[in-house]
This record gives C-alpha cells, sequence and structure tokens, in this order.
C-alpha cells in the first residue's frame, strides 16, 4: 500500500464499498437514487408539463401546451469524520494497515449516512446541530404537513398522502416512536402492522420502501414521518475523490490529548456530498409540531 500523508485520497476498492454502506444508516440514501456530485455542483433541470393533451380534428389549430423548466442546483457540502488509533498503524504492514482503514471506512459510512440525513431532512450540521445558511432540506421546504396522532398513525400516512400533487409515493421514512405506535396498533384478530414490533425495520410497508431512523426525529425534530416520491424527487450524491489524512502530532481533534505522548495517530477523512430536493410538492411530512395555516 502507498504511503499516507496529507491529502491522500482513500483507496479505491473502500470508497464505493463505503458509500453503499451508508444505506445501512441513512433513509434518504436507501429510499432514493445516487447520483455522482461534481465539486462543482450539479444543476438539475425539472420539467414540469401543465395541462392535458389535446385532441385536435383534422384541419384544426393545435392548441398550445405549457411547459416549465425549474434549475435545481445540488451543490456538495463537506464532511469529516477523525479517529485516533495507536500509531502502530504507521509500522505495521499493509495487510494490518488496510484492516484499520477498513474500520474507519465503516465508521465514517455511519457518520456520512447520518449526515445524509440530518443535513438533508433538517438542514443542521450533526456535529453542532447549527442550521446550515442557504441550505433547502425537508423542514425548511416541504410545506404538506399532517399532524400527528400516535392512536393513528396510519390514518395520519394516509392524510399525508392525500396531500400530494399527484399522489406517487415510492419511499417512507418513519422515527422509531412513530414505527412504534404501528406495531402497536391491533384488533380483534391480532396486531395490524407486526413489521413494526420490537424494534423491527421493515425493508417494505404496503409495497412502499421504508426506513425506520432515529434520524427523522434529530435533535429532538417534530418529524415522525415523511412519505412521497423518494425515487424521482430526491437525488443524493457524492464527489468520487474522498480524501485521507494521517496527523501525527497535536489535539487536531480537540480532544485534550496530544497525540505523540499517547503514541496515536489520528485519521482524518473527508467526503463532499450532495442532496437536492427536486419537487417539495412530492413530500409530506407527519409531524408532532403546530401547523401553519
Amino acid at each position: 500500500m502507498a504511503a499516507l500523508t496529507a491529502g491522500t485520497k482513500f483507496p479505491t476498492e473502500l470508497v464505493r464499498e463505503m458509500f453503499d454502506k451508508t444505506k445501512g444508516h441513512s433513509a434518504l440514501a436507501k429510499l432514493s437514487g445516487q447520483t455522482p456530485i461534481a465539486f462543482s455542483g450539479n444543476t438539475v433541470f425539472v420539467f414540469s408539463v401543465d395541462g392535458e393533451a389535446s385532441v385536435v380534428g383534422e384541419g384544426g389549430a393545435k392548441p398550445a401546451g405549457s411547459t416549465t423548466v425549474t434549475p435545481v442546483v445540488i451543490k456538495p457540502i463537506k464532511v469529516i469524520y477523525q479517529s485516533r488509533v495507536t500509531d502502530e498503524f504507521l509500522k505495521c504492514a499493509d495487510e494490518k494497515r488496510l484492516e484499520h482503514l477498513r474500520n474507519h471506512a465503516e465508521g465514517f459510512a455511519k457518520k456520512i449516512g447520518r449526515a445524509i440525513d440530518i443535513i438533508g431532512i433538517h438542514g443542521v450540521d450533526p456535529a453542532s446541530k447549527q442550521a446550515i445558511s442557504g441550505f433547502k432540506s425537508f423542514d425548511s421546504e416541504v410545506t404538506n404537513k399532517v399532524s400527528y396522532n400516535s392512536s393513528k398513525p396510519d390514518e395520519n400516512l394516509d392524510d399525508a398522502v392525500a396531500l400530494l400533487t399527484d399522489g406517487t409515493v415510492t419511499g417512507l421514512a418513519v422515527s422509531p416512536d412513530f414505527a412504534s405506535a404501528m406495531g402497536k396498533m391491533k384488533t380483534a384478530n391480532g396486531y395490524l402492522y407486526p413489521e413494526y414490533r420490537f424494534g423491527r425495520n421493515p425493508e417494505s410497508f404496503e409495497g412502499l420502501a421504508s426506513d425506520v431512523n432515529s434520524t427523522v426525529a434529530f435533535n429532538s425534530s417534530d418529524d415522525k414521518a415523511i412519505v412521497g416520491d423518494f425515487a424521482n424527487a430526491l437525488k443524493w450524491g457524492f464527489a468520487e475523490d474522498v480524501t485521507f489524512e494521517v496527523i501525527e502530532y497535536g489535539d487536531p481533534d480537540g480532544a485534550g490529548r496530544d497525540l505523540k505522548r499517547y503514541n496515536e495517530v489520528l485519521l482524518r477523512s473527508e467526503a463532499y456530498i450532495g442532496i437536492g430536493i427536486l419537487d417539495k410538492d412530492a413530500f409530506a411530512i407527519v409531524t408532532n409540531g403546530t401547523i401553519s395555516a
């Protein structure tokens, strides 16, 4: 394995493996399509065709249609993940070093997966929990909202779907407590939705792709569930180059412990991810918060 220094690109064989694993930790990544993201950002053109087709009689005039083209810019956001390991990492054999890298990559995948959701759904920095200036998230953009009723969560989902412009629904992301409420619903014949009982996370629900994820209600958010056209109205992706840095000196992560003194090195990775909502009206949120009139 080549020497690893500041700015080294993460080994190619680990990059795609890493981002494949984000789907196990991100509702948005699991439910929507992935697209390559350029460092300068991507512009996706959304075409809205209004009106209906026309019947034209022989010799008749062909009426004009109405098409609106809206550009949506998906700008990449830099996320970092860093972890400390023993300085044996600098001296060990390539096989052992690759093992350290895989462990680091798995940790990175988990954190990136959560970051995709936390940024995309709530528009906040996962670490500081502060709002990201100018970022268009589900919380800031989606206006279709339904009040949460823990005794009727399935009706909440029905009401949310009814708010969607064309009724296209491909996926469902729910918080753990919403899933628990679904699992507790029962009739005289038994439980209505046993797939949500005992902390289960079903791959699908009523034919829809599904994910139960704590990121939906991150930072005490009022969000309980999000339904909509995840397959077509949402895009996420990452820039191919994931940089990797080995830091040997100082206290770069603010842990209050000097690396050299404790025979440690810091592994730091940086990646650029992009998330874009192509059509905010293709989604609806079940919320425990106040809904504006």
